[in-house]
């Protein structure tokens, strides 16, 4: 019995050998529309229009075509249901056995800058879709294709037994509705974009979350070895990686957190993190330079850990960072000398942000019980000399300077996060400890250990000091500044305490938990 492939595709590539491999190895007849017709009928393959199919012409500029029961019935049509087969020899269907549809390019369409309205809702696919899904829901009889990555796959498989036929048939099927799904979510997407009008009682978020990202990466395991994982969406479109083992789980989340950290910078800026953890920034006017002050911070820390920076690594900053052991260095760009020396470090990862450092505007998304948490991602950075100083004496310009520092470092440690610092680089951090407090002390004491003296340093805290205990902690570490939202109930007994000890403190009015 002859049998029927329906192709009608918008990505040409390796359509012709795939058909010539339908009808001289399989037998069967094509039935086509538009330029795919055309360059099958060059080839000289059998290759009947739908239009003459159906008996209906192709009408308003293509959009009506293969919207048609001859179309529809023939992949419809259930084998195995006399009165099926009876009402489709009744109305002259033939059984349509294969199906080759991929779809207008919206997606690409929409990405493109300056892209019109027209423009795009002419690319949104009505009759391809409405294929694939026919035929996917009918995979017992009917192989469909959407990808031609599964050009080669169906051949070979069109030679196998039934059992393991039906088995690529539902593996095919299932790929069909996850690409009209993602499709559909796309232009759902872009609509939304353009037509909703902003809620400001909904902060700009969407009303229904759709996650829809393709997996960019298996990945050998989670966050601990028990855990399975995987990379889903563009991270890999962000970053290269030059050499190296291949990414973590716990690589990847550290490389996002540096990349946000890096990207408040503008002036040479080398960060060291560890568990996405600022232990030491510095800024300066080399990068060497910049490296010795972050490195001073925390020595111990940075054992295992990332390295980022926001000017291209030389030879002489490579050699410092060969001196200890961590595990990935993320910059704009290496110099030959560097890549040279880092090369003997066969499982140091070497990462080229190919963005801005810290451009990337996603949304933050968590997952909870039940559900997800979604945020906008903490990018609001004030201009501190413009927040309201509370004490009575007035920040010199050096603490003015140190303040700007350490606030944009601050924001990037996990709370209760306190960092000490002067005008260009860290002099110590405590992160994530339950008590303001104990952040303090652990911060004053990686000081100490690297032989740090605080004395004229600030002190930044992501949120306000509830009692004046944690700002006297400060005070008696050396510290003579100190920068911090406000807004506890005691504020007045933190100023007081500030006064007391001829400290100038100022109040941001922004807090920068990180959870």
């Amino acid at each position: 019995m002859e049998k029927l492939a329906l192709i009608s595709v918008f990505y040409k590539d390796g359509i012709l050998d795939f058909a010539t491999e339908l009808v001289k190895k399989h037998g069967y007849r094509i039935l086509s529309t538009g330029g795919t017709a055309t360059i099958l009928k060059e080839e000289g393959l059998p290759v009947t229009d739908v239009s003459e199919h159906t008996g209906f012409p192709e009408m308003m500029e293509g959009r009506v075509k293969t919207l048609h029961p001859k179309i529809h019935g023939g992949l419809l049509c259930r084998r195995d249901k006399q009165d099926h087969l009876d009402q489709a020899k009744a109305n002259g269907i033939d059984m349509i056995d294969l199906v080759v549809v991929n779809l207008y390019p919206f997606e690409e369409t929409v990405a493109r800058p300056g892209v019109t309205w027209e423009e795009a809702i002419e690319k949104i696919d009505i009759g391809g879709p409405s294929m694939l899904r026919s035929a996917a829901k009918n995979h017992d009889s009917v192989t469909v294709v959407c990808d031609p990555a599964d050009y080669t796959k169906v051949i070979e498989g069109l030679s196998g037994d039934e059992v393991s036929m039906l088995q690529m048939r539902k593996e095919l099927a299932l790929k069909v509705f996850q690409r009209t799904s993602a499709y559909d979510g796309a232009i759902s997407k872009w609509l939304e974009e353009q037509v909703m009008e902003p809620n400001p009682d909904a902060l700009g978020l969407p009303d229904t979350l759709k996650v829809d990202a393709p997996v960019a990466q298996a990945l050998r395991y989670g966050e601990n070895p028990h855990q399975r994982a995987k990379l889903y969406g563009r991270f890999h479109e962000c970053f290269e990686q030059l050499q190296g083992k291949e990414l973590s789980f716990n690589n990847i989340i550290d490389i996002t957190a540096a990349t946000y950290l890096i990207g408040e910078y503008r002036k040479p800026t080398v960060g060291i993190l560890k568990h996405t953890n600022p232990c030491g920034v510095a800024s300066a006017d080399d990068l060497c330079e910049a490296w010795d002050q972050a490195f001073e911070t925390d020595k111990q820390a940075p054992f295992g850990g990332i390295i980022v920076v926001n000017n291209t690594v030389t030879g002489a900053l490579a050699e410092r960072i060969r001196e200890i052991f961590c595990e990935i260095v993320i910059a704009p760009a290496f110099d030959e000398d560097a890549l040279a020396q880092f090369s003997k470090r066969k499982n140091l990862r070497l990462m080229i942000n190919k963005a801005p450092l810290g451009s990337e505007d996603m949304l933050d998304v968590r997952s909870v019980v039940g559900g997800f948490l979604v945020q906008d991602r903490d990018t609001k950075m004030v201009n501190i000399r413009n927040c309201k100083v509370v004490t009575k004496r007035q920040p010199t310009e050096a603490e003015w300077a140190a303040m700007e520092f350490g606030w944009k470092v601050v924001k990037h440690v996990k709370s209760n996060a306190i960092v000490y610092a002067s005008a260009e680089r860290t002099l110590g951090v405590g992160a994530g400890q339950m008590s303001r407090v104990d952040s303090s002390q652990i911060a004053v004491w990686k000081a100490g250990q690297a032989d740090l003296s605080l004395e004229g340093s600030i002190v930044a805290s992501d949120a306000f000091f509830p009692f004046a205990d944690g700002l006297l902690a400060a005070a008696d570490a050396g510290a003579t500044a100190a920068i911090q939202p406000g807004g506890s109930v005691r504020d007045e007994e933190v100023i007081k305490a500030a006064d007391e000890r001829g400290m100038t403190m100022v109040f941001t009015g922004n807090r920068h938990f990180r959870h």
